[in-house]
């Protein structure tokens, strides 16, 4: 009795909910993969622009606004900032005026910074940098209050202040110690917001004073979490020029060099969480084609130098890339900026009606395709478009597990649901976004479906009752 009474019951709820929700009709879209040119924030090929400070009246506004006038093809620039008028005591106050009134003038460029300050440009540090490793760690105090107040324009920060070319070496201040000292100091004057990096692995290890990038050290280090590499002698030699080593890792010991093949491996695992980039160097084999995008794919490099080394970028250039998909048939170089840090594109949607809860179940599922990561975790939103009404739904899930590079087969799926009893209208379209928490700019997806102003259209729901 008891158990046909239940059945009843059910089966008038289901007659209840039958006549009383809304009938839906679903049209999905489909995506396919597209090898255009994506620019989005923190990745890609960039410029170098050097700023010498002095004591003197600059128009930062109008020498910026020249110097980038043609800049216009890329979402990132290398500021270098020469502090060598300074090296005996600290920045005056006109200098630091004119630090603040060039950042002010940045702001105006769009583009997100890549920050170098150093002593030196011409390989000559010698004489140019600070005799006192007090003096440098001063400078970098002086310069808080301006980082902090620029913060959100900046993606990472180069170096340490130190060496040729403001690249770590030819200097008496790389030692274990002095680079703790001088690391730990920019760490603290800058916003946790924005990475820092070094010139070598030996040199993150030294500072680190760890000897495995795991994900559990760099979870329990707020230095190591920021701290990625750069490499302006990238694909330069065997060893890229000095940066590796030719011992086995047993062999040199935690805080030395390691051969290539194991540098390489240490900075795949790194580099999932922390950016690396540079410039490449010196035609030969290591830099043909094949082999740069192996190795680019396995560093995770997620920008360029744009302007060196031109021999190099001409090689690549006259490449012709021959695999299956979108991309056979172009030219290596921009195969290779298409890939520089991240390209994500959707693989996959599912939305499907979820009757008892009176909900839509929507999936999206993403590729990584890129060298490289997204590093600064965005917002991820999906949208409900009606003729009059909106409604945004965030989805809280990282992305950063998408590591790119030789990782670029795994997928991510993101699913949220959308309640139904609020909906009014007879037909709404439904857009998925990715934002930058930086710019506020949707990062472009590598589908062949153009983005629209709420996203990219990955279904259509209609209502029939």
């Amino acid at each position: 009795m008891k158990i046909g009474l239940l059945l009843a019951i059910g089966l008038l709820c289901i007659i209840w909910i039958f006549l009383n929700v809304k009938r839906v009709k679903i049209e999905k879209t489909v995506f396919t993969e597209s090898n255009r040119e994506l620019q989005n924030p923190n990745c890609g090929f960039y410029f170098i622009y050097g700023f010498m400070i002095q004591d003197v009246e600059v128009d930062y506004a109008k020498l910026v606004k020249e110097r980038y006038q043609n800049d216009t093809e890329t979402t990132l620039t290398l500021v270098h900032i020469n502090l060598q008028n300074y090296r005996e005591g600290e920045i005056s106050q006109k200098g630091l005026a004119n630090i603040e009134e060039l950042f002010n003038a940045l702001e105006t460029i769009n583009k997100r910074l890549i920050v170098r300050f150093s002593y030196d440009w011409d390989g000559m540090v010698q004489g140019r940098e600070p005799g006192r490793i007090d003096t440098i760690l001063l400078h970098m105090q002086q310069l808080e209050e301006i980082l902090h107040r620029h913060q959100r324009q900046i993606f990472l920060m180069q170096g340490l202040f130190i060496g040729n070319w403001g690249e770590m070496n030819g200097t008496p201040y790389v030692n274990s110690k002095d680079m703790q000292r001088l690391a730990s100091q920019l760490e603290k004057i800058t916003d946790p917001s924005i990475y820092l990096s070094v010139r070598m692995p030996m040199y993150w290890r030294q500072i680190t004073r760890l000897k495995e990038p795991s994900e559990e050290n760099i979870s329990a280090s707020s230095l190591a979490g920021r701290l990625g590499l750069f490499n302006d002698g990238m694909l330069g030699s065997e060893s890229d020029y000095g940066t590796y080593g030719t011992q086995r890792a047993d062999e040199a010991g935690d805080f030395f060099p390691w051969s290539r093949e194991e540098e390489l491996a240490f900075q795949e695992k790194l580099c999932r969480r922390v950016p690396n980039g540079g410039e490449v160097i010196v035609e030969n084999v290591y830099n043909d084609f094949e082999n740069a995008r192996k190795d680019l794919a396995l560093m995770h490099v997620s920008y360029l130098n744009r302007d060196y080394d031109q021999a190099v970028l001409e090689k690549w250039e006259r490449e012709i890339v021959r695999e299956e998909g979108c991309f056979d048939g172009m030219d290596g170089l921009s195969y290779i900026q298409r890939h520089l840090g991240y390209r994500l594109l959707i693989a996959d949607t599912a939305i499907s009606r979820q009757l008892l809860q009176n909900c839509l179940f929507v999936k999206v599922t993403l590729k990584n395709v890129g060298f490289a990561p997204v590093y600064r975790e965005p917002e991820i939103r999906v949208t409900l478009c009606g003729e009059e009404e909106r409604f945004t739904y965030m989805i809280d899930k990282s992305l950063n597990q998408l590591a790119g590079g030789i990782h670029k087969e795994e997928l991510l799926t993101l699913n949220t649901r959308i309640p139904l009893k609020e909906l009014s209208e007879s037909e709404y379209a439904l857009y998925f976004s990715i934002v930058d928490p930086d710019t506020g700019k949707h990062i472009l997806l590598a589908n062949n479906q153009e983005e629209e102003p709420p996203g990219y259209l990955i279904g259509k729901v209609h209502f029939n009752g």
